[in-house]
């Protein structure tokens, strides 16, 4: 009888890509504002192995989520400023 392989144990074959999205800006923490990943965790990223690469891609899941709870956070915490607009076309 053949042994059945569940989902996670076949991404073990392929490697792990980088989690950059091209963005490459550093943020006030020092983290990148495009995949979370700190300097070393972007300067070593071809030179760590498959389960480091596992545990930065982790933490930098939990930054995200950190960093989008924040926002939520500052975003209710700011009262609604009316918009207001002006229509530039009214005096013509």
């Amino acid at each position: 009888m053949a042994e059945q392989s569940s989902p996670s144990m076949q991404l073990e074959f392929f490697e792990i890509p980088s989690p950059c999205i091209g963005v490459c800006e550093s943020g006030p923490k020092g983290f990148c504002k495009g995949c979370f990943r700190s300097r070393d965790e972007r300067l070593y990223w071809l030179k760590v192995d498959d389960a480091t690469k596992r545990q930065i891609i982790n933490v930098c899941v939990k930054r995200k989520r950190a960093f989008l709870a924040r926002q939520r956070r500052e975003n209710m915490q700011q009262p609604k400023q009316d918009s207001q607009q002006f229509d530039f076309f009214e005096g013509e």
